[in-house]
């Protein structure tokens, strides 16, 4: 019977950078469609910068909790 062989401490902290780099990029990508929203449905206040950055963060942080829970429960 094979022994399940224990992957490298390394590979968890790339794993770990990827999981940063796309939170960052998510957070972007929310700005930036709050930021065309806002000149293509003129708005004043920036408001709807503002609701899709927000909505994106959570949406990040809801992502990166879901992938963090995933690679914790691999390790048992």
């Amino acid at each position: 019977m094979p022994q399940k062989q224990k992957k490298k401490p390394l590979n968890k902290y790339i794993q770990f950078s990827g999981i940063a780099i796309q939170m960052g990029i998510t957070i972007y990508l929310g700005s930036i469609l709050g930021k065309w929203l806002d000149v293509t449905f003129v708005n004043a206040d920036e408001l709807n910068t503002k609701i899709c950055t927000l909505a994106a963060v959570f949406l990040a942080m809801y992502s990166v909790i879901r992938q963090v829970t995933k690679l914790t429960n691999n390790d048992d």
